[in-house]
């Protein structure tokens, strides 16, 4: 039997990762005690000694275990904690010694959602493939340069290191561990049982694509708010360093460390972004879309389209606008 920890960290934690864990766990080893077999997982929940962990003042968690009890585990689920990533972090460094010891001795280690902010601390995400939300793609950046970030994925893993990207997206990763441990069966059961898309790889169509200006360069700062304000114009690296005094070197050198993009990609995802928002809700067929965003290339814009959203134009517009939506439904 595999033993599962299912961290309770301090803090503002979600309690959904918590209980759809323990819950649908719980459902596999029912169903194998159907099936006249030995059930596969002991899930328990483990905390910090004399904790009490709360959420939005409305549900409290109690651990059953403390760390210390702990002396061998088989995997260690680490949840989401919201707020500041590095206060968070403060409150929970017990846990850390604790999830490398694990490790080390051979236990899978995976995290949900923002709680790739929690692994990446402990060191054991260096030079791995890993995921978190999109909103916090550039502040994960930021604090944890040493990790590979991946932007698209829905889940990734490496060496018994598992990531899940933003909110519910924990379902995949959990669908993926039961399929590594109880079998593709098992697996698509579950996605029956709990309606979850078990094939879903990539968080690509989900991004909403805000800008990235959580930096100090007020200069590119400025460049981005005029791409973002002439975005249906070509805009060149040449025309943009012109504007801003720059040499072109100088610009991509600055706005690449700023944002995590280049000038292009930027340019890109901006109309991307635009095109997208049209897609959704209006009456605009593909090509009004295309021009209106500035392309005049539709070969070119429907690749660009697809490697940042996942999607075809096409296929975005019948998966999000709200008539088509409307029509589906009756």
């Amino acid at each position: 039997m595999k033993h599962v920890s299912i961290l309770i960290p301090r803090g503002r934690i979600s309690v959904v990762n918590i209980e759809g864990t323990y819950q649908i766990l719980s459902e596999v080893n029912g169903l194998l005690v159907e099936m006249n077999r030995d059930p596969l997982f002991k899930v328990q929940l483990v905390g910090l000694p004399k904790q009490m962990s709360k959420t939005r003042g409305l549900f409290t968690v109690n651990p059953d275990l403390s760390i210390h009890n702990v002396f061998q585990t088989d995997l260690i689920i680490i949840p989401a904690v919201h707020g500041d990533q590095k206060h968070v972090l403060a409150q929970n460094e017990a846990f850390i010694p604790w999830i490398i010891r694990q490790y080390e001795k051979g236990a899978e280690v995976a995290s949900f959602c923002i709680g790739s902010f929690f692994l990446a601390a402990t060191g054991l995400l260096e030079d791995k493939p890993c995921t978190t939300h999109w909103k916090f793609f550039h502040e994960f950046r930021n604090m944890y340069p040493e990790a590979n970030l991946v932007d698209d994925k829905i889940m990734t893993e490496q060496d018994g290191i598992y990531t899940s990207g933003g909110a519910y997206s924990y379902l995949n990763l959990l669908l993926y561990l039961i399929e590594k441990h109880a079998g593709r069966e098992m697996a698509v059961f579950i996605s029956k049982a709990f309606m979850i898309d078990i094939d879903r790889s990539s968080q690509s169509p989900f991004i909403i694509f805000q800008g990235q200006k959580a930096h100090e360069d007020e200069e590119i700062k400025k460049a981005q708010e005029f791409i973002e304000q002439n975005f249906q114009e070509k805009i060149s690296i040449e025309s943009l360093a012109s504007r801003f005094a720059m040499g072109r070197r100088n610009l991509e050198r600055r706005f690449k460390k700023a944002t995590s993009n280049t000038v292009t990609e930027y340019i890109q995802r901006v109309k991307v972004e635009a095109a997208k928002m049209s897609l959704e809700s209006s009456r605009e067929n593909v090509n009004e879309v295309m021009y209106k965003v500035g392309y005049t290339d539709n070969k070119a814009f429907r690749a660009v389209f697809r490697r940042i959203t996942g999607l075809s134009p096409l296929q975005y517009r019948n998966k999000y606008n709200r008539e088509m939506a409307a029509v589906s439904l009756n």
